[in-house]
């Protein structure tokens, strides 16, 4: 079954990035967003929601985007600070910090979900699943995840028992299990507000 073809803009002819967050739902590591502005004649028939995607396209598309885009940044929030201003407000503030650090400054902003704090002086539009519609969008979902599995690979090899080079931080059994036994390490996020994709760390 083809899969439908993602659109390249919300508005043709608007300088439009794409903003995406990995790493929302884990229990160790930062939240990573990045924001995408790609030319009006990008075109990739793989590019898609990063989920849907297996780890060696994810790698192959990252070059491909960060070479053709107009523009792309990478913010990230570590879990201290997530610790202090809650995992949706960490997201939100990734989304900043990869905006501020674009070279080319969008007139409209694409978000993936359905929440966003204003950017200052940029209008946004939220778009749920906006991933897997929005090839700026799942440029973004893609520089995010990718950045954030190499951080997570390199924080592996000091804390190698919790196993983050396969479960990059999220709430798996084993990574649960270890918590347990062990404890937890200086990566690890304490706090979690009520938001429905946090796993709370009340063994």
């Amino acid at each position: 079954m083809k899969k439908d073809k993602l659109q390249l803009f919300l508005q043709d002819g608007r300088l439009e990035a794409g903003c995406d967050e990995a790493g929302r739902g884990c229990l160790a590591g930062p939240v990573f967003a990045a924001a995408v502005i790609l030319p009006a004649d990008f075109e990739n028939d793989l590019l898609d929601d990063s989920k849907k995607l297996s780890e060696k396209q994810r790698y192959a598309l990252r070059p491909v985007i960060e070479s053709q885009a107009l523009a792309f940044a990478v913010g990230i929030v570590d879990n201290n600070e997530i610790d202090q201003i809650n995992i949706l407000n960490a997201s939100f503030l990734a989304m900043h910090r990869a905006i501020d650090q674009l070279s080319l400054k969008p007139e409209h902003l694409l978000i993936d979900g359905n929440r966003f704090k204003a950017y200052p002086l940029i209008p946004h539009t939220c778009i749920i699943k906006g991933d897997g519609k929005y090839l700026s969008i799942a440029a973004a979902s893609i520089l995010a995840k990718t950045y954030r599995d190499d951080y997570m690979n390199i924080i592996h090899q000091e804390f190698p028992q919790y196993n983050w080079s396969k479960n990059k931080g999220y709430p798996t059994l084993h990574h649960r299990r270890v918590i347990r036994e062990t404890g937890i390490t200086s990566y690890h996020r304490k706090t979690f507000g009520d938001n429905a994709d946090q796993f709370r760390l009340d063994f």
